[in-house]
């Protein structure tokens, strides 16, 4: 019994000597700075699910939930100091279903995302983002459409779906056709499902490109600081009349699209066209 009051002043040291710690490293340590910075993203994103569940659970599943999502969402560029310039916003279509296809380079593509998302737009994702607790609840209730890409056959089936859902539902879907975060300073290759899709449904795509983050934010590094991220909504390429033996040169023509801009506005912001340089982001596309 003697022993608990000792045990609990220890605790009580070890959480003083830790909260001691903490700024020590946040000045210090740009490393802890950045996985500080990462993880109360992540964990404030997850919190905010939590809160925005009860509220789209009135309505069910439904793409108007959205709306909710991204009113809680867009806040966040202003506790990190990100400041999100979007250009072109004007080229969306203003009355018809589309496909947006944008590149995709870490989870901060959230930040931009709300900022230009326009009305009942939503994302394609992986599947694994619906057992992601809170947060892919509050997916599934905004109407976010996910798909198996390990099974093909699932993810076929599923993008037929959506091709009549544009149609009959007037809805818009959002899509990074690189499958996967690219650190590399350039685009990876395009997987070709958003076009068959846009191709299947005869409706415009609209390619959305983001600015390199490397003014700011690298992984490898483990740098995050405040910056400026532009976002610029491009002209929409129509696909009616096109038929699925013509989405190969569709996608590389709407890829040297992106990745054309991607460098113009990449060297725009400090220190980005250095580290493009670097990477070779601004060498021949890979096609």
């Amino acid at each position: 019994m003697e022993l608990w009051p000792g045990v609990w002043t220890v605790l009580l040291l070890l959480l003083l000597l830790l909260l001691l710690l903490l700024p020590a490293l946040w000045f210090c340590s740009p490393s802890a700075k950045y996985f500080f910075k990462m993880a109360f993203y992540n964990g404030w994103i997850l919190f905010l699910a939590v809160l925005a569940i009860p509220v789209c659970a009135v309505r069910g599943r439904n793409v108007e939930n959205m709306k909710i999502l991204r009113l809680m969402l867009l806040h966040i560029k202003y506790l990190y100091g990100i400041r999100v310039e979007v250009r072109g916003a004007h080229h969306f279509p203003p009355s018809q279903p589309y496909v947006v296809v944008s590149n995709h380079q870490s989870s901060l593509d959230l930040l931009g995302m709300m900022e230009v998302l326009p009305g009942r737009c939503v994302p394609i994702a992986k599947r694994e983002l619906l057992w992601a607790g809170s947060a892919g609840l509050a997916c599934w209730l905004a109407g976010v459409i996910f798909i198996d890409r390990k099974r093909t056959g699932d993810a076929i089936s599923v993008m037929s779906e959506v091709a009549q859902t544009l149609l009959t539902q007037d809805v818009r879907v959002w899509v990074f056709p690189e499958g996967t975060r690219n650190h590399n300073g350039s685009m990876l290759p395009f997987k070709r499902g958003a076009f068959h899709l846009a191709v299947q449904a005869q409706v415009p795509i609209v390619p959305i490109v983001m600015s390199s983050y490397q003014d700011f934010y690298c992984k490898k590094e483990r740098r995050f600081t405040s910056g400026r991220c532009q976002v610029r909504v491009l002209p929409p390429v129509p696909t009616e009349g096109l038929t699925p033996d013509d989405v190969p040169a569709l996608a590389d023509r709407v890829r040297h699209s992106m990745l054309t801009v991607f460098r113009e506005i990449s060297t725009d912001g400090r220190g980005s066209g250095d580290y493009l340089k670097k990477s070779g982001g601004v060498g021949e596309a890979r096609l």
